[in-house]
């Protein structure tokens, strides 16, 4: 992205974050986020839709041979009867959704509500109705009632678009939002006196993202459930390269994983000359999540990028009514909530998600009841296609536990040549927790193939404790460069690797045999070591001199500091 977009959407950021939170001191964060995301969406599709009405227009147009749109104006007998026919033409339904963009009614269009909503008129709200609660409930209703008529047109978002009037939001609030989005350019926008290259899904889609990362923050630990910082979701799909083939997440939150293979796609497809569009096409999205609001999300979230998707009938619990029993997927990727206890149900009980075949015979690890950790690790691989990839967010106690069946599960995991890297992360990354945390990355299939050479028996480990930086007081984050540091490591490992690549305090790529010695604990730290201090040429001798001499004198020093305090606190009468 050029730098004058990027400082086009960074104002653009600040300017609607700081209208929507005029609505905090009204509602708590984790309501006014739905009435925000809801207009964000509102708003979306009926620009979406917008931007293809003007494609056909000039499609109807367009005298072409190859142009199957095309409509003669000699077919009619005046220009009003072109104009009429085009316009009846643009209400057919296949148009749009031919091109993945919603059907938006006429009475759901962003124009038609700005207009009513600014405007209430006698016809929407009765004529013997006056006062403030009139004019609330028009506004409000108009918008469930464009959330019903969509749902209506477009059954893939039927129940997933919250209605607003339950909030009982202040009316001028309420106004003062539609006219802030109403007023910002979203197609074709300009910034500086130069036009940009945006489109306005693009722009709505970084918006709805941005206000769903500081929606997070508002809402602290519990906004933490729906949000995976953006930086380790790159970090992940990066490093897991999801071009083509079945991506899953069965604790979707928000949908991050997704937007974010979204975006790598498009930037593979930049740099290979592919037609994006074409390319996402090889992609089928699936998740699943438990808060009905957080499905609603991620749901939401798709919808605005455009991208297909399977979550399944409802929201739903990933252990106790699985959504996707059948799924194998190529790209598993996965932020649950860490060391969740309240998970277990005795119906699970020898689930075959709980089976890993161990030399041509099954076995049975059955995860504890009190900790989900490797529960949601069985359930990914057993989700898993012959030939995936999965990366999963772990607390760090999942690397050395061996609670109640956790180091047996690790140790069998390790055996059967299932893991593949572990990367540990720096502190204070997430809002909704200080547990320190880590990345597993497991695959069925180290074997070589695809431009990978053969990495049975081995199992990299990066240690990035040391990479981010602090963002503020206290959030860290990744730069650019750290994410490619892990990221380059991880690749240049699976496709050629030395004894010489492994860096101490960084990186080490270990053999079965090492890990055994170290107890099958797959701490990152225990196998880099410690990083190499830089040599100053000066003998250890002479140097240890110069400390021993630097010390005495400081305490000598110190001596002198404590015999003046005392002798001044003794002329202020102190007995000492």
């Amino acid at each position: 992205m050029k730098d004058i977009e990027q400082q086009f959407l960074n104002e653009l950021d600040a300017q609607l974050w700081k209208a929507a939170d005029k609505l905090r001191s009204h509602l708590d964060a984790a309501n006014y986020k739905h009435v925000v995301l809801g207009l964000i969406f509102l708003k979306y599709v009926s620009d979406a839709f917008e931007e293809r009405q003007q494609e056909l227009i000039e499609l109807f147009q367009k005298d072409d041979d190859d142009n199957i749109y095309h409509m003669p104006r000699d077919d009619y007998d005046s220009d009003e009867d072109y104009k009429q026919a085009i316009e009846a033409e643009l209400e057919i339904n296949d148009y749009y959704t031919e091109k993945n963009v919603f059907w938006v009614p006429k009475i759901a269009r962003w124009n038609t509500l700005k207009e009513k909503i600014i405007l209430p008129t006698n016809s929407v709200i009765g004529e013997n109705e006056q006062g403030e609660d009139v004019k609330m409930r028009s506004a409000s209703w108009l918008i469930d009632n464009a959330f019903d008529e969509i749902e209506k047109a477009n059954p893939k978002l039927k129940g997933i678009l919250n209605r607003i009037s339950q909030y009982q939001l202040d009316t001028d609030k309420l106004i003062g939002l539609v006219n802030e989005f109403s007023t910002t350019k979203f197609h074709d926008p300009e910034y500086k006196g130069e036009k940009l290259n945006l489109k306005s899904k693009d722009i709505l889609g970084h918006v709805y993202e941005y206000f769903l990362g500081e929606f997070a923050l508002a809402e602290g630990k519990q906004g933490g459930q729906y949000y995976t910082p953006k930086s380790i979701v790159t970090l992940i799909v990066e490093m897991l390269e999801p071009y083509k083939g079945r991506v899953y997440d069965p604790a979707m939150g928000s949908g991050g994983f997704f937007v974010s293979s979204d975006k790598f796609i498009e930037e593979h497809a930049k740099i290979k000359h592919y037609d994006a569009a074409e390319q996402k096409k090889q992609i089928s999205v699936y998740g699943q999540e438990s808060n009905p609001t957080t499905w609603k999300l991620a749901a939401m979230n798709m919808a605005i990028r455009g991208i297909d998707f399977n979550f399944g009938k409802k929201n739903a619990d990933s252990f106790l009514d699985d959504q996707h029993p059948d799924l194998r997927a190529d790209f598993v990727m996965a932020n649950p909530p860490f060391n969740m206890k309240d998970w277990w149900h005795e119906k699970l009980a020898d689930d075959v998600r709980w089976t890993i075949n161990t030399n041509g015979e099954k076995r049975i690890l059955t995860p504890p009841a009190g900790n989900a950790n490797f529960a949601w690790m069985l359930h990914m691989l057993y989700h898993l296609a012959p030939t995936g990839s999965m990366a999963l967010l772990l607390a760090n106690g999942s690397m050395s536990s061996n609670t109640n069946n956790e180091g047996e599960i690790r140790r069998t995991l390790v055996e059967q040549d299932l893991v593949e890297c572990m990367v540990a992360l720096p502190g204070q990354l997430f809002t909704n927790t200080q547990i320190p945390a880590c990345i597993w990355f497991l695959t069925k299939d180290k074997s070589a193939r695809n431009g990978k050479r053969d990495r049975r028996g081995e199992v990299l480990f990066i240690d990035a404790r040391n990479l981010g930086y602090m963002k503020d007081r206290v959030l860290r984050d990744f730069k650019e460069e750290d994410t490619r540091q892990i990221t380059n490591t991880f690749h240049k490992w699976q496709r050629e690797w030395s004894e010489e690549n492994n860096q101490a305090g960084f990186c080490f790529s270990a053999n079965f045999a090492t890990i055994q010695k170290h107890d099958f604990v797959l701490t990152p730290g225990r196998y880099v070591g410690a990083e190499a201090e830089e040599d100053d040429g000066v003998p250890f001798a002479e140097k240890m001199a110069a400390l021993t001499s630097q010390l005495k004198a400081q305490f000598e020093e110190s001596d002198k500091l404590e015999a003046q305090i005392k002798q001044n606190l003794a002329g202020l009468g102190f007995n000492v």
